[in-house]
């Protein structure tokens, strides 16, 4: 068997490498650390693909290839026989997406169409899992009625997205940001070709993914960079609504235990899942710097500032129901104190 993972060098990717690798998978990664041009040298890929390349050792082969470039892409899918594509580079940023629209499309909606078409030239009978966001509803959930608490925003109990919100929320006459939009083109191109040629593909809407592989910074990795600050005493802006939005947080581990869920068992016409920690694993800026300071020992430095950030979400938790009804054998092994226990004990080392 053999698995071709895309962003091999970043949270998800390294962690569906590793996955994939103990079922018994040779894994070949794509990943040219296009992430240290978004985000900078501390957001940098490199020590992650190295820690993957030293612990796989023979069972892991690295190409330093842009996913756009369909000519080198294409050189790998001639080379290689896929039962299993794991598509998760992306450029993951809605606020840096703003300053690059070109960069962030081609990154997100072409390079998911490069893959899409070597399957469908090259393995057409393989598993294709896509990483796209819960961005595709824009800022759509903001428009539910939510109530202010004290440490959150949070729904009545009795709304019907109270335990998350399902695949039925519409994607329309909503704020996406520019990022959102390219990974919603994404997102249907990758519906269309399960339902248009009848391939095995999935797409898994994310919460927050998080854990302790992610190469943080300001613009993206919320959960661990929060952290990186609080251990650094570096201060940290939390942008608007008060630090009450409220994030649901799913574990990199949980996350590739589902992808795997889906590749034993895949469902036909192109399915959407959304993902996410969900009433098992959600916690509020405010929250989550209560019990950071506490398992770290350090006091916060941080700011609110008024400015929330464009099309942001003031409340996100993800509906997991459909996935565990397609999978009820899966099921999460972290909730977020465990995250948050993980992450910080990985930053005092």
């Amino acid at each position: 068997m053999k698995a071709l993972v895309t962003g091999s060098g970043g949270l998800i990717g390294s962690e569906a490498a590793k996955f994939f690798a103990s079922k018994g998978f040779e894994i070949v990664g794509i990943d040219n650390n296009l992430r240290s041009y978004f985000f900078g040298d501390e957001a940098s890929t490199e020590w992650n693909r190295k820690k993957v390349e030293d612990e796989l050792k023979k069972a892991y082969t690295h190409y330093n290839v842009d996913i756009r470039d369909n000519d080198e892409v294409e050189k790998i899918f001639k080379k290689h026989k896929f039962d299993l594509i794991v598509h998760t580079a992306a450029q993951p940023s809605h606020d840096w997406a703003a300053k690059e629209p070109f960069t962030d499309f081609t990154v997100n909606a072409n390079g998911t169409l490069v893959m899409l078409e070597n399957m469908r030239k090259h393995c057409p009978d393989a598993v294709f899992i896509f990483t796209s966001t819960n961005k595709v509803y824009g800022d759509k959930p903001n428009e539910l009625p939510l109530l202010e608490l004290d440490t959150r925003w949070e729904l009545p109990e009795n709304h019907q997205y109270y335990n998350g919100i399902d695949e039925s929320m519409s994607i329309d006459d909503c704020k996406h940001s520019i990022f959102g939009a390219s990974k919603v083109a994404a997102d249907v191109m990758v519906q269309e070709y399960g339902k248009y040629f009848d391939f095995k593909t999935a797409v898994f809407r994310g919460g927050c993914l998080t854990g302790p592989s992610h190469s943080a910074a300001e613009l993206h990795g919320f959960l661990a960079y929060l952290i990186k600050c609080i251990a650094s005493g570096k201060k940290y802006t939390i942008f608007g609504y008060k630090g009450k939005q409220v994030r649901d947080n799913i574990h990199s581990h949980d996350l590739v235990n589902a992808f795997y869920h889906f590749y034993k068992k895949p469902q036909a016409g192109g399915q959407v899942y959304n993902i996410g920690g969900a009433r098992q694993s959600n916690i509020s800026m405010l929250e989550a710097i209560t019990k950071i300071e506490k398992l770290l020992g350090k006091k916060a430095n941080y700011e609110l500032s008024n400015q929330n950030r464009i099309g942001d979400h003031i409340w996100y938790i993800s509906d997991v129901s459909k996935f565990k009804n397609h999978y009820p054998d899966w099921d999460f092994e972290y909730d977020i104190d465990a995250i948050l226990q993980e992450m910080c004990a990985a930053v005092s080392k």
